[in-house]
């Protein structure tokens, strides 16, 4: 399994999935993209920050414009700040750093004009984040002046500002809301474009069929839930992640200046203490991802028993096999709860550092600004901004250490996404990069096999050996064999679904061919969507549907079910042999050239498999059957023996009806 086959890291491998999987959306995977990505986020903030300086210019002259009363007295710093920016070369250089951004912005347009969206939604996000955060700033000046108003008693001074305050409150509760609402959506459009962009590759070139029966994929387990759950799971927590860290890194932006200037010994030293924090929660974040990994696989396992136990109700029923379905369930659950177990013990470890980093940072600040008051350097206020300022600055350094346990389940969900993607390429690559062992096929007007020696898809047995023959249109071959002597493998080496071996497979158009399997296929939805599957098709009134229902002796389905347009379980709701039956009637409504047929009259009656093979003859369609049935010698021309050991025989139908005469 790929718990096994991937090193569990933070390293250079599980960056590297990282940013194949996240970047596209925002930027393509070209040469040097990555340095590009980023270099647009560092624009994206700089743009912000250059932007804020100017609107904070704007609300300062029109507040004093407006309420001079209050800008003279209560918020006069915050004017003289203004006055001293205006005249500095600040503004050139905000000025400057809008344009460079906006230009940055400009130069990839043509890459990124597709992008434009998400880019907005990212930097309008960073804007009302650094909007919070210069809030927050203000917020602990407020909070300076009313602990100062308070230890001197200046009572008109503390309800002032405790009135600011409030007025702070109420307008930045619907800054936050429009910020967590963009975020979420912002989060869904991640979702459905990376969604999008999985199920493409997915269905490309069958990689959905490689995943499934190829041996050499198969520890790539419940694809399903990678595009489904690990999709959602990695857009959300990509998107927080990404946004905490632009975050904190315009929080240290805000609240760096202010703890600096209070105390260069209590700015530094956060910044050790944080450091040595995340080094440890990294070390102990490298084992909790190969469990977080392996959890997902096992929930997932577990999972799929449950499903695999209803999807095969009836046969486990028939077999009275529910004490071995039982076991194995209760089996695969008693892995989730071992791991689990093992999770816990580790969140608990790490929940012993997290509390004591976090607990003990609560005292350094008294400790190292309290002396300071005592002589007289600082204001009693200034204990409290100091305690803010410190609080926002310790976590923005620390959200590593803080989020070892999310992020260590981000990093196996990564690793889960990254593995899936490799994965899907690799189909894309079997297809286009020529191989030693590989069955060429070519498109032709008629089936032809040339010197075809069909292996198992892991090469360890040969099925059929140097087979050549040559089908002519009209023509209808049936094909007979022990079982296991590759009698439906050489069907799927036909299809092109298997490609293993040596020689050449002409065969027309994939278009102009139908299969149709032992068990039909019936997908979600109505019984005019069964009908008219695979859709190429779609002019039928329900009239002519009636009439080739009634050729396949299914006349009364649609009032027996309520209709053409009623949707129901099929695959239960249909015996075998009424679903063989449809899957004939889509034969009779597509037409093609060529059908493929796997035992697809297995469940039938001789007479109904009488009825639907005469049916194929007024079509005349080319046809290549598999049976074990001596009936259908009547509708075969030729019969292709496949005898064991990857030999073979071909014989005219009436050779070897006469041979099973004289067998018999």
């Amino acid at each position: 399994m790929d718990s096994q086959t991937y090193q569990f890291n933070f390293d250079r491998k599980l960056w590297d999935r990282f940013i194949t999987v996240a970047q596209p959306y925002f930027y393509p995977r070209v040469r040097y993209g990555g340095w590009i990505f980023f270099g647009l986020l560092a624009a994206s903030m700089v743009f912000v920050v250059a932007l804020m300086f100017f609107v904070e210019i704007g609300v300062t002259l029109v507040g004093k414009a407006l309420f001079p009363e209050f800008f003279r007295t209560l918020a006069a710093g915050l004017v003289e700040q203004t006055e001293r920016n205006l005249a500095s070369p600040v503004l050139w250089v905000a000025a400057a750093s809008l344009a460079l951004s906006s230009l940055a912005f400009g130069v990839v347009w043509r890459q990124i004009h597709r992008r434009w969206l998400q880019w907005v939604l990212l930097t309008f996000l960073l804007f009302l984040s650094l909007t919070v955060n210069r809030l927050n700033v203000m917020i602990s000046f407020i909070f300076r002046f009313i602990d100062t108003a308070l230890q001197q008693k200046e009572e008109s001074t503390f309800w002032q500002f405790l009135i600011i305050y409030g007025v702070l409150i109420i307008s930045a509760i619907p800054i936050l809301v429009i910020y967590r609402y963009t975020r979420l959506k912002l989060g869904l459009f991640w979702r459905e474009w990376l969604t999008d962009y999985f199920l493409d590759r997915y269905f490309d070139r069958r990689a959905y069929y490689e995943l499934d029966s190829n041996a050499a994929n198969t520890e790539i387990d419940n694809p399903d839930q990678r595009i489904s759950e690990d999709v959602r799971s990695f857009t959300g927590t990509t998107l927080s992640f990404l946004l905490d860290i632009l975050d904190s890194i315009l929080t240290l932006y805000a609240f760096t200046g202010i703890l600096y200037s209070i105390s260069r010994v209590l700015a530094i030293g956060l910044v050790i203490y944080a450091t040595i924090g995340t080094g440890i929660a990294v070390l102990a974040g490298r084992r909790l991802i190969k469990i977080n990994f392996d959890q997902l696989r096992y929930e997932a396992d577990f999972r799929y028993s449950l499903v695999h136990v209803r999807d095969n109700a009836e046969s486990i029923a028939f077999y009275q096999g529910e004490n071995l379905e039982l076991r194995q369930i209760l089996n695969r659950f008693a892995a989730v709860l071992r791991n689990f177990n093992l999770l816990i013990i580790w969140q608990a470890i790490i929940d012993i550092f997290q509390y004591a980093y976090n607990y003990f940072t609560r005292i350094v600040p008294y400790v190292i600004v309290a002396p300071l008051y005592f002589s007289g350097v600082r204001d009693f206020g200034t204990i409290t901004q100091a305690t803010i300022a410190f609080s926002q600055v310790l976590s923005a350094l620390s959200i590593v250490a803080n989020q070892i346990q999310s992020i260590s389940s981000f990093a196996a969900g990564i690793n889960r996404l990254g593995s899936f993607y490799e994965a899907l390429e690799d189909p894309a690559l079997r297809q286009l990069r020529p191989r030693e062992s590989a069955i060429q096929t070519r498109i032709a007007p008629h089936l032809a096999l040339q010197h075809v020696t069909l292996l198992t898809p892991n090469s360890e047995r040969i099925l059929v050996r140097d087979l050549s023959l040559s089908l002519e249109a009209g023509q209808r071959l049936l094909i007979v064999g022990v079982s296991g002597s590759g009698k439906s493998s050489l069907l799927r080496a036909i299809a092109g679904l298997w490609s293993n071996g040596q020689g050449s497979i002409a065969r027309p158009d994939p278009g102009e061919m139908l299969f149709l399997p032992q068990k039909p296929y019936m997908l979600l939805g109505s019984l005019r969507d069964q009908l008219l599957y695979p859709g190429r098709r779609r002019d039928l009134t329900d009239e002519e549907l009636l009439q080739i229902l009634a050729q396949v002796n299914l006349a009364d389905l649609p009032e027996r079910v309520g209709g053409f347009d009623v949707e129901k379980d099929w695959a239960s709701t249909l015996s075998l042999g009424e679903q063989q039956r449809l899957a004939f009637a889509r034969i009779l409504i597509t037409r093609p050239r060529y059908a493929i047929l796997d035992e697809a009259t297995s469940a039938l009656d001789v007479a109904n498999e009488k009825l639907l093979y005469l049916q194929l003859q007024r079509l005349n369609t080319t046809y290549v059957s598999v049976g074990h049935r001596p009936t259908l010698l009547a509708y075969h021309d030729l019969v292709l023996e496949l005898q064991g050991n990857s030999a073979w025989k071909l014989w005219s139908a009436a050779d070897y009806s006469a041979r099973l005469g004289l067998a018999g």
